[in-house]
């Protein structure tokens, strides 16, 4: 399928039966959306940290550079992420123990902790926003859900590569 049948500069734009998506109404939306979500400044966390974080307690104990791997980040970059999450209690390093050079990154309870508790503070966040939509426009946004779910997973389209 070629882009140009489902991408649309104006809002006005149809191809075919289904309309256009206005990608840039849809960025922006998505982009102010996600700010007004981010609550990871209380816990004194950027973005990339948080991400991070998240990343160490969704796969358990992992090595250095496959969490380097998983998000894109530069040696260099991981290393001061992964000094900054260590000396605020996020995280704990230990030695591994199939190589003795190498070292694992586990979440501590703190770091759970908070994690659940910037989940828990932007899911309250989004409820009550909804709220505020009619019901039909929520009905709308239930509908779009898989659509959007699947666009969240779409592997390799970060033209951006990897975070430095």
């Amino acid at each position: 399928m070629s882009t140009e049948s489902v991408v649309a500069t104006t809002p006005d734009e149809v191809h075919g039966d289904a309309p256009a998506v206005d990608v840039t109404r849809l960025r922006v939306a998505l982009a102010r959306l996600a700010r007004r979500l981010r609550k990871h400044e209380l816990a004194g966390l950027t973005p990339t940290q948080l991400a991070a974080l998240a990343t160490v307690e969704r796969s358990g104990p992992m090595r250095l550079g496959d969490l380097a791997a998983a998000e894109g980040i530069a040696p260099s970059t991981l290393t001061r992420l992964v000094t900054a999450l260590e000396e605020s209690g996020y995280v704990r390093r230990n030695a591994d123990p199939s190589d003795a050079r190498a070292s694992t990154l586990i979440i501590t309870p703190r770091g759970r902790d908070t994690l659940a508790r910037l989940r828990t503070e932007s899911t309250l966040v989004l409820a009550a926003s909804l709220q505020l939509l009619t019901p039909a426009q929520r009905s709308a946004l239930a509908e779009a859900l898989p659509v959007l779910e699947l666009l969240a997973e779409v592997p390799g389209t970060d033209p951006a590569g990897p975070r430095a």
